[in-house]
């Protein structure tokens, strides 16, 4: 079968004899029909961040090294159901051939305190599909454990399938940051992360939305998807004008998506006592940080992986009912064999232009 795995950085081929993987009792077995390209896959194609295993340093779970078939986002069409599935990521039974489905891509091992207590996304030995071995949807087929499997209903198209995952990112985040209805809160950074925060945040109640963004093209789609708010933080003192939005005490929470440090420090400065500040972004380094911003008026900082598997189905629900709208954070579509001219390189060259680049499998045409 065809796949598009990764070696080493800036180094993605399209390999077309790989073996197509058999459908284990426990699995389903799923066509990919449309692959977001995510932030963490772009970081890993530019330089090496661990989160895909390195030559001879096996996953810890998957036991999988290069090359590794890439793509954690993604929709597909169900070709094969397990002789022991009895249920799958959001019902039981009734799965078959056919059906369209949104794959969630996090493994665990099961076993760990984590996993035994319900936090699957902080497992010891976590893992991707797309990243981390085992397959991923940058392939004609891929095998997942069922429950992983989210059937799509018949309202959402399998191109906005592909974006569940992204949007639970934001959803998890937003269901752990203590929001209460009316809150006035602040995103830093719009970048897909970001704008997903902005789109799931009315979900929750919040009454004020603050966006924090430099790039001209991404404060327009912030708008567009639910910001009251844009602040440009090259023009503006972001601290300030929370405070002054916040009638003299700041915003109650604030989602750091940016992941660079004054965007850290405007977030910790810019809540008010008590408040929270939610990271979502993955840091490439250490940076300079006060602990007396948080410690006085006692705010919080929590960090946020991911998300459960309960997380991905409310996404879906919340997308079925119309009360999240993401279609249009598709800004193009390319096929596999280009998927690095006209995708890994358009988001480095071109990344104010786009929010989700999205590989289309052609599925749909045959």
């Amino acid at each position: 079968m065809r796949a598009l795995r990764y070696y080493a950085p800036k180094d993605l081929r399209l390999d077309t004899d790989v073996p197509e993987p058999e459908c284990q009792p426990h699995e389903i077995k799923v066509r990919p029909a449309y692959i977001g390209i995510c932030g963490t896959d772009l970081h890993e194609y530019q330089h090496a961040q661990n989160l895909i295993p390195l030559p001879g340093k096996p996953h810890p779970l998957t036991g999988g090294t290069p090359p590794v078939v890439i793509g954690h986002e993604f929709s597909g069409v169900v070709v094969e159901v397990g002789s022991g599935v009895t249920k799958y990521g959001n019902g039981e039974g009734g799965i078959k051939a056919g059906d369209r489905v949104a794959v969630q891509p996090t493994l665990y091992c099961r076993e760990c305190v984590p996993c035994k207590q319900g936090h699957t996304n902080c497992c010891t030995r976590n893992g991707f599909l797309g990243l981390s071995g085992r397959g991923g949807g940058l392939a004609d087929y891929v095998c997942a454990d069922a429950d992983a499997v989210f059937k799509l209903p018949d309202s959402v198209p399998l191109e906005v399938g592909a974006l569940v995952e992204p949007l639970t990112v934001a959803w998890h985040a937003i269901s752990i940051s203590n929001i209460k209805p009316g809150d006035k809160v602040l995103v830093l950074g719009t970048g897909p992360i970001g704008l997903a925060v902005i789109q799931c945040l009315p979900s929750f109640g919040a009454g004020t939305i603050i966006a924090a963004e430099m790039a001209g093209e991404r404060q327009v789609f912030a708008k567009k998807y639910g910001a009251t708010h844009l602040v440009d933080p090259s023009k503006e003192d972001v601290v300030a004008r929370c405070h002054e939005i916040g009638e003299g005490y700041g915003v109650e929470v604030a989602f750091d998506c940016a992941g660079v440090e004054k965007s850290l420090d405007a977030a910790t400065r810019a809540v008010r006592a008590k408040g929270t500040v939610v990271n979502l972004a993955i840091w490439h380094g250490k940076v300079g940080f006060d602990p007396n911003s948080l410690v006085f008026h006692e705010k919080n900082y929590k960090g946020s992986l991911c998300f459960l598997p309960s997380d991905f189905g409310k996404v879906v629900e919340a997308i079925d009912k119309g009360t999240i709208k993401p279609q249009g954070m598709i800004t193009r579509k390319i096929a596999l064999d280009r998927v690095v001219e006209d995708g890994f390189e358009a988001l480095i060259h071109e990344k104010d232009k786009h929010v989700k680049i999205m590989i289309d499998m052609g599925i749909e045409q045959k």
